[in-house]
This record gives C-alpha cells, sequence and structure tokens, in this order.
C-alpha cells in the first residue's frame, strides 16, 4: 500500500514520466527524477514536479522505495542489468512498457536473487507530443491502467499498482496476464496506428490540407508518431501484430469486393455491424473503476 512516506524516483522525464511525476507530487509523495539532460532536470524542479534530481546515476536511486521506469522497454532491460545493484532493499520496480512479452520475463530473471519485486504496468496514456514541457496528469482521468502480474509477483505488490493508479486518477484499472496484454494492445492500439501511417502513406496528401474533414483528422491523429518507439514496440511484439494486419487485410479486402460487386446488402450489414460494435465503447465512456 502506498503511505505518505513512499519516495518515488521516475527514471526519464518524458512526457509520461513527467506527468507520473507531476501527478505524484500533487498528492504530496516525495518524487525523485533521472533523466539524460540537466536541462529535464531543471525544468522538473522549476515546474516543481520533482523534489530532487539527477543525471548522473548513483546510489540516489538507492533513496527510492519505488522505482518507475518511464524509458522505451529496450533501454530499461539495459539499464536494470547495469544498475540493479543500486535499488534499495525491498525496493518495488514498475514500468510503462507498451510491449511486455521478451521484457518482463528478461526483468524478472536478471532480478530475481535480489530483495526487490519488478511488477509491470501499462498506462495507457498519451499524445501525439514528447517531452517534459508537454507532461499533463489530465490525460490520466480518460485514460486505462493495465497491471500485468506474473506467478513472480505478489498480492502486495498488485495492490499497491491499483493503489498508483487511483492515486494518478486513472479512468479505469484492470488485471491482466502478459499474454492477454500484448493481444489485446496489438489490435487496439498497435493495429490502429498501423492504420493510421498507412493511410497517411498512401498518398502525397499534403495538397488536401486545406479541404480536411473531421474524419480523416479523426483517423490520422496518431500518425504523428515517435519512430524510435513504435519501431521498437511493434518488433517486440510483431508475430501479434502481423497476425492482427493480416486479419484487417482480409476484412478490408472483403469490404472492397462487396463494393466492386455492388452488394448492398453486405455492405449494409457490415455498417449496421460496426455500427452496433462501437456503441459498445460509447457506453464504457468515462466508467470509473
Amino acid at each position: 500500500m502506498i503511505s505518505k512516506d513512499t519516495k518515488f524516483l521516475i527514471v526519464g522525464l518524458g512526457l509520461l514520466g513527467g506527468s507520473y511525476a507531476m501527478g505524484l507530487k500533487q498528492e504530496g509523495y516525495t518524487v525523485y527524477g533521472l533523466a539524460r539532460r540537466q536541462e529535464t532536470i531543471d525544468y522538473a524542479l522549476e515546474h516543481n514536479m520533482i523534489d530532487e534530481g539527477q543525471i548522473e546515476v548513483n546510489e540516489f536511486v538507492s533513496k527510492a522505495d519505488v522505482v518507475i521506469f518511464c524509458l522505451y522497454p529496450k533501454a530499461m532491460v539495459n539499464w536494470i542489468k547495469e544498475y540493479k545493484h543500486l535499488f534499495k532493499k525491498g525496493a518495488l520496480i514498475s514500468d510503462v512498457s507498451g510491449v511486455k512479452t521478451n521484457i518482463v520475463d528478461v526483468v524478472q530473471e536478471e532480478l530475481k536473487d535480489m530483495d526487490v519485486e519488478f511488477i509491470s504496468c501499462h498506462p495507457m496514456a498519451g499524445r501525439e507530443t514528447s517531452g517534459i514541457e508537454y507532461a499533463n496528469t489530465e490525460m490520466f482521468k480518460k485514460a486505462n491502467f493495465i497491471i500485468t502480474p506474473t506467478k513472480y509477483n505478489t498480492q502486495p505488490a498488485i495492490e499497491f499498482c491499483h493503489d498508483l493508479a487511483y492515486t494518478l486518477h486513472f479512468n479505469h484499472i484492470s488485471i491482466l496476464s502478459i499474454e492477454e496484454h500484448d493481444h489485446m494492445i496489438g489490435f487496439l492500439s498497435q493495429l490502429c496506428h498501423v492504420i493510421a501511417v498507412s493511410l497517411m502513406n498512401t498518398h502525397d496528401n499534403s495538397h488536401l490540407v486545406e479541404y480536411t474533414g473531421d474524419s480523416f483528422r479523426d483517423l490520422t491523429r496518431i500518425a504523428q508518431i515517435n519512430e524510435n518507439m513504435w519501431t521498437e514496440l511493434f518488433l517486440l511484439n510483431k508475430d501479434i501484430l502481423l497476425d492482427e494486419t493480416n486479419q484487417f487485410i482480409d476484412a478490408i479486402s472483403h469490404f472492397r469486393d462487396a463494393l466492386a460487386n455492388e452488394d448492398e446488402q453486405e455492405m449494409k450489414r457490415l455498417f449496421i455491424q460496426s455500427t452496433q460494435r462501437r456503441k459498445l465503447f460509447n457506453k464504457n465512456d468515462g466508467k470509473k473503476a
């Protein structure tokens, strides 16, 4: 359980890390920060996001009861391999990684002989912008928070993550297995990014900007994308994302055939089915857990 004496260290003060730090500070917790650039630490201090910050990795790490990694997955694994000896005895370690396969098992194996516990989480919040200057806790209020425990995690750690999500005012909190998470994220997030990127790359459509309507803007909002992070996430979840992409290709090919054959009944059936399925998401908007 989180107490007011709990001290947090955020490793990586970008958009999400900065937002975590901001939210925890607003709730009265002691927050430390680690970042690559001194300018980032200075910004976090000036805006009261952290109590202390450093760019050097040293015994400073051992001040924290909870360490939350807001790094790319592979960078987190490498960081832990190099600096795991600095963790405070009994510390809880967590992350924000968008893919869990080939990450969680590696970290837990790395820490298996240490008196710390790693439990993975995924706050499904973000923006098309990056950097601490865009940090904002408002994005948590309509976002889902997923806890992905394994057999190596304890019930107190799971409860702690639930408390963390509640403290940061996430809208809905769920518990999924690693496998369930990566299948879900492959469809609900990664495939959506593939579609948005592909739509933007279908034509050189920059000359259409003066005529664009809401449909195109809504569909392509997430096409403004961090090429380094998303390439890494896609490759880590390659098999699942390939399967989801193939299923989408089948679905759009089926619609194309219905259109080519002027099959009005099938087109209407597909429209009705999509409308009914979308209504389920409308019912869940604003639901709190």
